[in-house]
């Protein structure tokens, strides 16, 4: 019985590890160098570039007239078509084959002096002419032309004329867009009893305790703001009184008014002649004091006018200031509110036209003698405010 053995010849095993051996080393390089690392075989030196197609798949063949590697020649006639020569090339000795190609432009036998144009071409510095100003107009010889007054002007220029806005009849409309009137807002350094009274916004300049207001385009126009013309009356307060009243109300105030001692004077005068009243009612009261101090008639400070004749029991002006009790402020909330009071009717914030040029008043519980030889203006509150006839004493 044969029995098959089954060991491997040995000259089969060193032929596969023959074939073995290099391909690993191929592998190994074929891992290590995936791509090209030079053409230096015939296809890479004719083309000078790798081809589309497989490396493996190029060959060399023997190039024709016309090739990219040949040299080429231009003809100077532009309609010769190198397909009717034959060979569409020649064979020059030591160069090769030369292609012909068509010419590519026009080639002329004109020299390129003759052939380019310079006649725009011009120096690098650039001379500006001057311009002839207008005719009709020049700047500095405007009273030169005297003669336009006497003989019509040449033609030969655009004639101008005046001549009717299309915004005629609408300029108020189109002037209180730019400059809308805004409704008049409290001082916020003014309590609100005495704030709504306030009519006006433009104190006398004297009164430091009031800042000067922005202007009021609704009145005055930009340019008035700017050049800030001077007002007739130098900006002190003068009371709007008719024209038919008497002269001295139309007189501003002494500059002393102002001073702390004329205000506390004035303040007492206030608050103990009015502090039950409303602060319409105080501030009557205090327009009637400083019409006094523009009364020639009378003393021409407050605290003349408050204390005038406070010597005599209860015969001088204002009885607080005779009656024989001693002046005492028992309500320091009333007397603050006397005392703006009094600044505000003094600077002309506050001026009550139904009391006017008053210089006189009483309560509604008396009835003084001279209450007849006056005019009788209005009551406000306790007390009823008279004028005199001739604008003195009486």
């Amino acid at each position: 019985m044969l029995r098959r053995s089954g060991r491997v010849p040995r000259k089969a095993v060193d032929e596969s590890r023959s074939f073995l051996a290099p391909a690993l080393v191929a592998l190994g390089f074929w891992i290590g160098f995936p791509g090209i690392v030079a053409h230096q075989d015939m296809a890479g030196l004719v083309s000078g570039e790798e081809g589309t197609g497989p490396r493996w798949a190029a060959f060399v063949e023997k190039s024709v007239a016309g090739s990219i590697h040949q040299a080429e020649m231009p003809f100077v006639d532009g309609d010769l078509k190198t397909g009717s020569i034959s060979g569409s090339g020649i064979a020059a000795p030591g160069i090769g084959k030369i292609a012909f190609r068509g010419k590519k432009g026009f080639t002329g036998t004109t020299p390129d002096e003759e052939r380019i144009n310079r006649a725009e071409k011009t120096g690098r510095l650039v001379q500006v002419v001057p311009v002839q100003p207008p005719k009709l107009f020049e700047a500095g010889t405007i009273f030169e032309k005297t003669s336009f007054l006497l003989e019509k002007p040449s033609t030969d220029q655009p004639l101008m004329a005046f001549v009717d806005p299309d915004i005629k009849g609408k300029e108020v409309r189109i002037a209180s867009a730019f400059y809308m009137k805004k409704d008049k807002k409290a001082d916020p350094t003014l309590p609100r009893a005495i704030a709504e009274l306030v009519n006006n916004d433009q104190p006398d300049i004297l009164a430091t305790a009031y800042a000067p207001q922005k202007p009021d385009y609704a009145k005055a126009s930009p340019f008035a703001s700017i050049l800030r013309e001077e007002e007739p009356a130098g900006g002190r307060f003068i009371p709007p009184v008719d024209a038919k009243d008497h002269p001295w109300a139309r007189q501003p105030l002494p500059e002393t008014v102002f001073s702390k001692r004329e205000q506390q004077c004035l303040a007492a005068g206030i608050y103990f002649e009015a502090r039950g009243e409303s602060v319409k009612g105080q501030a009557a009261v205090a327009q009637v004091i400083l019409n006094r101090v523009r009364n020639p008639t009378y003393p021409n400070t407050i605290c003349g006018v408050v204390y005038q004749n406070e010597k005599w029991r209860n015969r001088c002006q204002f009885s607080f200031a005779c009656d024989g009790i001693r002046d005492r402020v028992a309500s320091p909330a009333h007397f603050k509110t006397a005392q703006e009071v009094a600044m505000a009717t003094t600077a002309g914030k506050i001026w009550l036209p139904e009391v006017g040029s008053s210089t006189h008043y009483h309560a509604t519980y008396v009835h003084p003698r001279w209450a007849g030889a006056m005019q009788r203006m209005k009551k406000i509150g306790q007390h009823i405010f008279y004028r005199t006839y001739g604008g003195g004493w009486n």
